[in-house]
């Protein structure tokens, strides 16, 4: 076991899990003392070295397969096991990892670990519970409806409604990562396809009035005089081109920009409406707001918040740190101080 008394831990079953093992990577590299947890998709924990995992080659577009023997069949195992003691750095994205279920579980164990709890977790997870959490602080937020699961037909008239209210929507599922199984519906003739693809998931979908303008996102940490929010990022993208899973890790048809090329009053706008829904939704630690600031030139309008945004090299968190001058290191220390601090 490695002297440090961090477990990093990563993996897990959601459609995000491959960013999961990029982000462990990166962070690896920061705190090599760490252990190193990998959960696999049927809940089983493995322990692998820094050098099995820094070996993985591609980690956004391959599986990873650990080469040991499995360690505990399940998570809570481990936690029995070996939890106590530990301070947890939580590299998990999407899924059980960000909804508030492990956290619940190691809740329940008192053990430390990194970012949000349970409840908060599972708030920011519901995209449209934050949506009111942060329109109750004033945030502007585009129109929208809630998508049943359901057969094809009834969602069917459910699309054709809204294109008789707006000419273009975005459909995303309103608990899963926005990067998986988003869905841009600019004219009738892509209703029945989009309809056949959710009744297929079985999924609640959110469907957003499309909101033209710059989309950008802020991260948020949590410091000693409150929150503070980070350099404005900005995503350009290609004609056609959409912020899913290819244009969002495998940089396809999109542009990222850090720190974003705004005004004063755009970045201070953009970085308080961050702040303002970090707190609305009780978030600790860190966070990530994505927002469009809208051409109209009333500001941004709010999207969604994410609680444990992606740590790989290329992601938006560890942009933003770089242009503030904040090392990636410090702030991963500084996430595990807080995360000691609240067991205590």
């Amino acid at each position: 076991m490695p002297s440090s008394d961090v477990v990093l831990l990563f993996g897990g079953a959601s459609s995000e899990r491959l960013v999961s093992v990029a982000s462990a990577q990166n962070v690896s590299t920061q705190l090599p003392d760490a252990a190193l947890w990998f959960l696999a998709r049927d809940g089983a924990v493995f322990k692998v070295t820094p050098s099995q995992l820094a070996a993985h080659q591609r980690a956004f577009e391959n599986e990873f397969d650990p080469p040991s023997a499995k360690a505990y069949p399940t998570l809570g195992a481990a936690l029995d096991a070996e939890g106590q003691g530990h301070t947890f750095l939580l590299a998990l994205h999407g899924g059980a990892g960000e909804n508030g279920d492990i956290q619940r579980e190691l809740e329940a164990r008192k053990v430390a670990f990194t970012a949000s709890g349970s409840a908060a977790s599972a708030r920011a997870f519901d995209k449209a519970q934050a949506k009111a959490l942060a329109g109750s602080r004033g945030a502007r937020l585009a129109q929208a409806q809630i998508i049943e699961a359901g057969p094809a037909k009834s969602i069917e008239e459910t699309l054709r409604g809204l294109l008789g209210k707006q000419p273009r929507w975005v459909l995303k599922p309103v608990a899963d990562g926005s990067s998986f199984g988003l869905i841009h519906l600019t004219s009738a003739d892509q209703v029945s396809t989009a309809a056949a693809e959710l009744a297929k998931l079985q999924l609640r979908y959110l469907a957003e009035a499309y909101v033209t303008g710059r989309e950008l996102t802020v991260g948020v940490t949590d410091e000693p005089a409150g929150p503070q929010a980070l350099p404005v990022s900005e995503v350009r993208l290609a004609k056609d081109a959409a912020f899913d899973y290819a244009g969002k890790y495998l940089g396809r048809g999109t542009e990222e920009i850090t720190p974003a090329q705004l005004s004063d009053a755009e970045r201070n706008a953009a970085q308080a409406l961050a702040v303002s829904a970090h707190q609305a939704v009780g978030c600790f630690g860190y966070s990530r707001t994505d927002m469009i600031l809208s051409v109209d030139g009333q500001g941004p309008v709010f999207l969604e918040i994410n609680t444990l945004p992606g740590l790989t090299r290329a992601s938006f968190i560890p942009q933003q740190l770089a242009a503030a001058g904040r090392s990636f290191k410090s702030f991963l220390e500084r996430q595990l101080e807080l995360a000691r601090s609240r067991r205590g």
